[in-house]
């Protein structure tokens, strides 16, 4: 069920940016993103969609913490979805962020729930962000994929018409439903390196980030994303100078990196086997943190 606290008044053309954690969300790249958009703008939480019809709680578990000021009294945090909008003067148009756990269950229930929250805030686009691993290295551009529901956004956006068919995730259905339903709708996903999945990948987010912001005729300090990509490149070039496997394969992936990719995830695709890799790239990142 869909609860709106407070329907903002005098509402200027908003874009809904919606991302799920899970499938749709490799390296947390969508999420994070659609996160740092919410908080860089300040905006507040004025809706939610209760969690109870929606999840398997044995899959997605709430967790405890203490409340606020408390050493004794506990609360529960659900994986409900929620909404927040910010009405910024620095943007040519209002913002609504919806971030979730991908939900288990009635999923064309869940995307009635969005898109009614939509209507009444005279939502003009609904714009999805996904993430997928991929073949290809780190040492490239992150490539950007997607598509909309018209030619000028898809240019706007920079991304082609999708040839994907396959399994998709909550993103790729409500897409569907929102151009069924008349939405202008748009999905942008950015492509994350497989080897480097069991970590946070900053370098995809700002892609993510950088790209979204024309649209909301918006600019945005992003040095704190841009120092966090430095290190991350930082990290992974002193991981290849180390270990001779591994900077042979990223020679592999650069050698064959002009395939055009998918753009949703792939499961049982043809990707190389990498655990190994992972784990020595992970190990190595862990011995970085500072104690």
């Amino acid at each position: 069920m869909l609860t709106i606290h407070a329907l903002p008044a005098g509402l200027r053309r908003p874009i809904l940016v919606m991302a799920f954690s899970g499938w749709n969300d490799a390296a947390e790249a969508a999420t994070t993103a659609a996160r740092y958009l919410a908080t860089a703008f300040r905006a507040t939480k004025f809706a939610e969609i209760d969690p109870e019809e929606f999840y398997h709680f044995g899959l997605s578990r709430p967790y405890v913490r203490f409340k606020a000021g408390s050493e004794t009294e506990r609360e529960i945090i659900w994986p409900s979805t929620e909404f927040s909008i910010t009405q910024s003067p620095e943007l040519a148009r209002d913002l609504v962020v919806g971030v979730a756990a991908e939900p288990h269950l009635k999923w064309k229930t869940y995307c009635a729930n969005a898109l009614d929250l939509a209507r009444r805030c005279e939502v003009t686009l609904v714009l999805t962000l996904g993430a997928l691993l991929a073949e290809v290295p780190h040492t490239r551009p992150v490539r950007l994929v997607g598509g909309a529901t018209d030619a000028e956004l898809a240019a706007r956006l920079g991304v082609r018409p999708t040839k994907y068919e396959g399994p998709t995730g909550i993103v790729g259905v409500l897409n569907t439903i929102c151009r069924e339903q008349g939405f202008t709708t748009a999905s942008l996903w950015a492509n994350v390196p497989h080897y480097i999945s069991g970590i946070e990948n900053p370098k995809a987010t700002l892609a993510l980030v950088r790209r979204v912001l024309p649209l909301l005729g918006a600019t945005l300090d992003l040095t704190d994303l841009e120092d966090a990509v430095k290190q991350f490149d930082r990290n992974l070039t002193e991981i290849v100078r180390q270990n001779a496997k591994i900077a042979s394969y990223i020679k592999k992936l650069e050698s064959s990196d002009a395939e055009e990719p998918a753009a949703e995830p792939r499961q049982g695709s043809d990707l190389p086997p990498a655990a190994e890799l992972v784990a020595e790239i992970e190990q190595f990142l862990r011995q970085q943190r500072p104690e």
